[in-house]
């Protein structure tokens, strides 16, 4: 049995067949928009921000655990390794399910200090570049109110994925 662990684009769009899915916590980290992106929400001359994970001692992230079909686990993680590039990696980490249950799983994560790691940046220039970028995969606000809408529909209170929406709502309606 195999759990994947969803706080980004997988949340809404997951795109791989899965036997269950439920609410779940990860702890240790936060979901942070400091990673670039030239392949999906900008380009290699203009990359959007997308989000990742970031160790925070006594953080914790919620987002959707989904658990693999046990015949072709193989193949959607290599589908996931396609799609989670460009300075993501995998991660075992320890889920705890709505249900109560504590489960290992996979989730990808962009390393600090890969190619494509903007930490440092202030949430209001990470606003304006979401605002303000596309990409083949569509526009990087698109990409941030997806998730926002998702979170809400999951009654996931994220401050940090709020305060940005706010912030790239008020800086859209003026571009």
């Amino acid at each position: 049995m195999l759990w994947i662990f969803a706080y980004g684009s997988l949340i809404w769009r997951p795109d791989f067949d899965h036997v269950d899915s439920q609410r779940a916590q990860l702890e240790g980290f936060e979901r942070r928009f400091c990673q670039a992106s030239h392949d999906h929400r900008g380009t290699p001359e203009r990359p959007g921000r997308v989000v990742t994970l970031v160790p925070v001692a006594h953080g914790d992230c919620s987002g959707v655990a989904y658990r693999l079909p046990v015949g072709n686990c193989q193949e959607i993680l290599r589908l996931l390794d396609t799609r989670e590039q460009d300075g993501y990696e995998r991660l075992q980490a320890q889920i705890s399910l709505a249900d109560g249950r504590r489960v290992p799983g996979l989730t990808w994560v962009a390393a600090a200090g890969n190619p494509s790691w903007r930490a440092g940046e202030s949430i209001d220039e990470v606003a304006r570049l979401i605002a303000e970028r596309h990409g083949p995969s569509g526009s990087n606000r698109d990409y941030l109110f997806h998730l926002e809408a998702a979170l809400d529909t999951l009654q996931i209170a994220d401050e940090h994925i709020r305060d940005l929406s706010d912030r790239v709502r008020a800086l859209s309606a003026r571009i």
